[in-house]
């Protein structure tokens, strides 16, 4: 050891500090968390308004031994905290990689509100959901709130009747980022896979399903109740799925692809 300019032994100098050597010799043994550091920054690009906890149930999930003290501990040592009060500039979640074109039904919904209202003038929201490939709408259903949970009880409906797709692409909605749809989504196996904040070309499919259905359903009809505007949208969902010819699936309507589980791709 080098004081100055005296060659010090460690010995003495372990004596003049009052260090015991052992200290002085000790090397960590906890092992690297450099892989543990990057899988939680990419829960948190692509969940950005995820916290630590659920962050530790993802972590849990895929097989990390680690307890909840750790994740937080490495959550705020990255400075993911999130913040009460919005910034200007938001953390913007990264695009999956692996995102590829379905070449099948039930591979990959997307899933969005429109807002509406009644002819009374009451504000009204629209949950929409289109199979990317063969453009099949499971489901047209109207309501002035939603939560989580109601997002829940109509997939689960609308799956028990044409199946549960793999992977669901959905923006940052609180509806959509709740632990309701997180679980189920889980237990159900259906992977969820979340735009980033302010790119809507990230979910283009139902940008423009949504488009189509505000130009021929909502801006063709006026809704007195929620029961009639139930009835006008399912009416118009099975004309779209059923007789609307689709110049990307070769002028077929959605039906044609539904179940035709030998289609590799939609007809050009």
């Amino acid at each position: 050891m080098v004081c100055g300019e005296w060659d010090v032994s460690i010995r003495r100098a372990c004596q003049l500090l009052e260090l015991d050597r052992s200290t002085y010799h000790y090397k960590s043994r906890r092992p690297g968390q450099a892989d543990l550091e990057n899988r939680i920054k990419e829960i948190c690009q692509t969940r950005v308004r995820y916290g630590y906890r659920r962050v530790h149930v993802l972590l849990r999930r895929e097989g990390w031994s680690i307890n909840q003290k750790k994740t937080r501990r490495v959550y705020r040592e990255l400075g993911l905290q999130l913040r009460n009060k919005t910034p200007k500039r938001r953390v913007k979640a990264k695009l999956r990689d692996d995102r590829k074109p379905a070449t099948r039904s039930n591979e990959t919904w997307a899933m969005d509100f429109v807002h509406d209202q009644l002819a009374t003038g009451r504000k009204l929201r629209v949950l929409t959901i289109v199979d990317t490939f063969s453009r099949f709408s499971p489901a047209l259903e109207p309501g002035f709130t939603f939560r989580g949970t109601d997002v829940v009880e109509v997939l689960e409906r609308v799956c028990n009747k044409v199946g549960f797709p793999a992977t669901i692409r959905v923006d940052q909605g609180t509806e959509f980022v709740s632990r309701d749809l997180d679980l189920w989504a889980y237990q159900r196996g259906v992977t969820l896979d979340f735009s980033r904040p302010g790119k809507p070309t990230d979910n283009a499919f139902i940008e423009a399903f949504n488009g189509r259905f505000r130009a021929e359903c909502l801006n063709a009809h006026w809704f007195l109740t929620l029961d009639d505007a139930r009835t006008k949208l399912e009416d118009w969902r099975r004309y779209y799925n059923e007789e609307r010819p689709h110049g990307a699936i070769g002028q077929n309507p959605p039906i044609t692809l539904l179940n035709r589980d030998d289609a590799a791709s939609p007809p050009s």
